[in-house]
């Protein structure tokens, strides 16, 4: 049913809840999963004024992103799921979404803060774009509450 499952972190416990996930579903599935971290980058990053490019150093944005996946997959197993890690520069929505196009992601799972539909509309939350602009599924994992138990 799936084959490969791409999800997006921003190295917090909801993106860590949601590779568990996900690592859950490929080894049932047999499919393989695609981590991916996107340094939000404004357009003004994006120009060609040299003086944009000096807000933040290249190396210091392929840190971050190295820091993130990292946080991210520790204490995670993922023998036996094929397996890879990207680094990726821009508006994070618009990336996981042209990702998913472009590798063919088949689903989608990505964690959410649970701010609900007007604080995230608000806060422009990237799960609830990716959500309505994505062309594949879309799995959303919140955190269980100790009280709930789900």
């Amino acid at each position: 049913m799936f084959k490969k499952i791409l999800v997006p972190t921003d190295a917090s416990e909801y993106s860590r809840r949601a590779l568990k996930t996900a690592l859950d579903l490929a080894r049932t599935f047999r499919a393989e999963v695609e981590l991916l971290f996107v340094t939000y980058i404004p357009e003004a990053y994006w120009s060609y004024s040299t003086a944009a490019s000096l807000l933040v150093p290249p190396e210091q944005i392929e840190q971050g992103g190295e820091l993130a996946l990292e946080a991210t997959l520790e204490g995670m197993d993922v023998t036996g799921v094929p397996f890879t890690k990207k680094k990726m520069q821009g508006h994070p929505a618009s990336i996981i979404i042209d990702e998913a196009v472009k590798e063919n992601i088949d689903l989608i799972i990505m964690g959410s803060h649970g701010y609900g539909p007007i604080a995230g509309t608000v806060l422009g939350s990237v799960s609830q774009r990716v959500l309505q602009r994505a062309e594949c599924p879309v799995m959303i994992v919140k955190l269980e509450e100790a009280s709930k138990g789900c």
